[in-house]
C-alpha cells in the first residue's frame, strides 16, 4: 500500500472525528479537523494546499477556540453567572453525552441551574442562569459549525485550484 494513501486515510479520519467534536464537548472538535488537513497537505507534500490556505484554515481555527470561549463565558457572565454554574454546564454537557440528542440539548442547562443553585440557593436566578450558559453554549456551536464548513469550503477549493 502507498504510504500517501495511509496517510490521507488518517487525515480524513482526524477531520470526521474532529467535524463530531464541533458537537460533541469533549472532543476539540476544530483543532482536530485542521490537524487532519495539515496532515493531508503534507501527505501531498503541500502542492495542492499552499502555505496562505494552511495559515486561513489556522487563523479560522483559533478564531473558533476564541469564540467557543467568548460564547459561552458571554452567555454566562450577561447574567451574572458563578463558577460553579460554568463548571456544571460542561458537567452537565459531558453527562448529557449519555442521553443521546436530548441529553445534549438539555445537559447543559441543567449541570448550569445545578451549579448556580448549588452556589446561590435560589431557583429564579439559577434558572436564569442555566438559560443563559446554555444558549451560549449553543451559539458557539452554531459558530463553530460555520467555521467548520468554512474550513472544509477553503481546504476543498484550494485543493481544486
Amino acid at each position: 500500500m502507498d504510504p500517501t494513501v495511509f496517510w490521507y486515510v488518517i487525515a480524513a479520519i482526524l477531520v470526521l472525528v474532529g467535524l463530531a467534536g464541533v458537537v460533541l464537548p469533549a472532543l476539540p472538535g476544530l483543532p482536530l479537523v485542521f490537524l487532519g488537513m495539515l496532515l493531508a497537505a503534507w501527505a501531498g507534500d503541500f502542492e495542492r494546499i499552499g502555505p496562505l490556505a494552511l495559515v486561513l484554515l489556522g487563523l479560522l481555527t483559533v478564531l473558533s477556540i476564541v469564540a467557543d470561549f467568548l460564547a459561552t463565558a458571554a452567555g454566562a457572565k450577561r447574567v451574572g453567572a458563578g463558577p460553579m454554574a460554568v463548571w456544571g454546564a460542561a458537567l452537565g454537557t459531558l453527562a448529557g453525552l449519555f442521553f443521546g440528542p436530548l441529553g445534549l440539548i438539555a445537559g447543559p442547562f441543567i449541570g448550569a441551574l445545578l451549579g448556580e443553585l448549588w452556589h446561590t440557593r435560589a431557583l429564579r436566578r439559577a434558572t436564569r442562569v442555566g438559560l443563559a450558559t446554555w444558549v451560549g453554549l449553543l451559539l458557539g456551536t452554531v459558530l463553530k459549525l460555520a467555521l467548520a464548513f468554512a474550513m472544509l469550503g477553503l481546504f476543498v477549493l484550494a485543493w481544486f485550484l
